[in-house]
């Protein structure tokens, strides 16, 4: 029986069969070192000429980069070896050549994102992917268990809820109609029946944006809930990250020891408050601290955002943002008109923003002057604006993009690591 080769390490001693791919591969003519590849680790394999069949040995030459092979062997530690322990093979089959594999070291960023489908096989992506998973199943573990329910909302939507410019839109069989920026305008009908939802899904955004930051089509987690002030969706968004990375350092350390991440940085997340404080006393504080000044009103751009995260070291918490700056369907503060209840979360180590939430706005009427100051007509925004009219609640929600959180818990130098197939301005294949 087949087991993997971190079962094989755990079992120390004595007979193991084991299958995967070759990492790497070295020999002479009479010995042959294979180490082997699978979804849970590497172990080095030892082929001795004069103790194998001429078969065994036949396909172990043949072995190369990437070439897929079953073996029996007999392990043992060693030191010496890269993980520690050796396999010292009595048979080996070959089950998939590999000539000539394309990937070398030290090659560009472009030619690896070319080459995505195989790069996928690295030991760094493979780590990148094992986080993904912890991280998207930390996600519906944590809003299952403060009772949400998972929800979908379309991804063909007849009008924009997060800017014009932004929009890819579609021929709809002769009609335009545009992917999803969000599932906002769609979820918050559900709140008045379900009344904690979230979800999971793909958003488009038509950024003209090349930086390292930015993808076109991207997973974002978001939520939606009644009964919630401003105050409950910043806690709710808190703590989605503080579970997400807690699963991460639980299940994920040999991963993160791969991509040389300093854990410490994580552990700082998880266990400390996040900083909270006004978009007013941000401006503020950039103003006196580092000599940045910035018109009240303007938004926060990149540069700001990464300011700021330096000067924390953590995870803060931007409120109270410029009406003017923000969605329509922000609720504008009772004590500041000028000012909305939404927010923003700025990851550390100039990550920029993760989450972007808000207390939704109840008044029907400013809700429809807010559309009219946008250019929008409300007519367009009927099914949305009946959920105001027939016993609407205090409610708020966030949408979290998945791989900015990823990008952050495994420190990427770019964005298109966090996830499989990366699309781009410039990048659509492979």
């Amino acid at each position: 029986m087949f087991i993997s080769i971190k079962d094989a390490m755990k079992q120390g001693h004595g007979k193991v069969h084991l299958r995967g791919w070759c990492y790497r591969a070295r020999g002479s003519n009479s010995l042959r070192f294979i180490v082997l590849r699978d979804v849970t680790d590497i172990i080095q394999c030892v082929v001795e000429k004069a103790l194998v069949s001429e078969q065994v040995w036949n396909d172990a030459e043949k072995t190369d980069i990437e070439a897929s092979i079953e073996l029996v062997g007999e392990i043992k530690e060693d030191k010496r070896a890269p993980t520690g322990y050796e396999v010292k093979v009595e048979s080996l089959k070959l089950i998939g050549e590999s000539v000539g594999w394309p990937i070398q070291k030290d090659q560009s960023t472009e030619l690896l994102a070319d080459m995505k489908h195989l790069w996928l096989r690295s030991r760094y992506m493979t780590s990148i992917m094992k986080i993904r998973s912890t991280v998207f199943g930390a996600i519906h573990e944590y809003f299952r268990s403060k009772g949400f329910y998972e929800y979908q909302s379309p991804i063909f939507q007849a009008t924009q809820a997060e800017g014009g410019s932004t929009l890819f839109s579609v021929n709809y069989f002769g009609k335009p109609v545009y992917l999803a920026q969000t599932w906002q305008l769609y979820a918050e009908p559900a709140i008045f029946s379900l009344e904690k939802i979230y979800t999971i899904a793909p958003s488009f955004r038509a950024e003209k944006s090349k930086t390292s930051r930015h993808l076109t089509e991207y997973w974002h987690a978001e939520m939606e809930v009644a009964w919630a002030n401003f105050t409950d969706i910043q806690n709710y968004g808190e703590e989605l990250i503080k579970h997400a990375v807690t699963r991460v350092l639980e299940k994920n350390l040999e991963e993160l020891k791969i991509l040389e991440r300093d854990v410490k940085i994580l552990e700082k997340v998880r266990d400390e408050p996040f900083m909270r404080m006004t978009y007013t006393e941000a401006i503020k504080e950039l103003r006196d601290k580092l000599n940045i000044d910035i018109e009240w009103g303007k938004d926060l751009r990149t540069i700001e955002e990464d300011e700021l995260s330096k000067l924390h070291g953590h995870f803060t918490i931007v409120t109270n943002y410029p009406k003017v700056v923000k969605a329509f369907y922000m609720k504008e503060d009772e004590k500041n008109p000028d000012v909305v209840h939404g927010c923003d979360f700025i990851a550390p180590e100039c990550y920029g923003e993760i989450i972007g939430g808000s207390e939704r706005e109840s008044d029907l009427e400013k809700i429809k002057q807010r559309l009219v100051d946008m250019g929008e007509s409300p007519e367009s925004y009927t099914f949305y604006l009946d959920t105001r009219k027939y016993g609407s609640v205090p409610h708020g929600g966030f949408g979290m993009g998945v791989e900015r959180l990823i990008s952050w818990i495994c420190h990427l130098e770019n964005i298109k690591d966090a996830i499989p197939f990366p699309r781009t301005m410039l990048r659509v294949n492979p």
